[in-house]
């Protein structure tokens, strides 16, 4: 018999203090979350996990983690920056989630030409 107390789901195995809830602002004005993510987590392991929730109903659908730049307190957070590394002093603030702002820019290609394609993209 397993005693009760050593049955945890996924909530209880991480103290609260290390997670965070994050909301991330679209383009046109939609959201994806909020999520939860340990308070290590990485930006690249953020940009994957929204890259996988993004609704595929939307004209533009980044493919990869580099097509996405995301933006908190006015800043562009870098992939190996943690969450905890990007909190701002207002995140402590009863809203209880965090949102950052979306940015999607593909990555330039090389036509046949050699010439690059350009792409404008969605800034707030």
């Amino acid at each position: 018999m397993v005693d009760e107390y050593w049955v945890l789901d996924r909530r209880e195995q991480m103290p609260e203090e290390d997670l965070v809830e994050l909301k991330f602002r679209l383009y046109d004005g939609s959201d994806i979350g909020p999520i939860r993510y340990s308070s290590s987590s990485t930006i690249a392991a953020v940009k994957e996990r929204i890259i996988s929730e993004w609704p595929r109903d939307k004209k533009i659908v980044p493919k990869v983690a580099n097509d996405v730049k995301l933006v908190s307190a006015g800043k562009v957070l870098e992939n190996s920056t943690t969450i905890a590394q990007c909190k701002s002093p207002f995140s402590e603030l009863p809203v209880g989630f965090i949102t950052m702002h979306v940015v999607i820019q593909p990555t330039l290609t090389k036509t046949k030409t050699g010439k690059l394609e350009s792409f404008v993209g969605f800034y707030f």
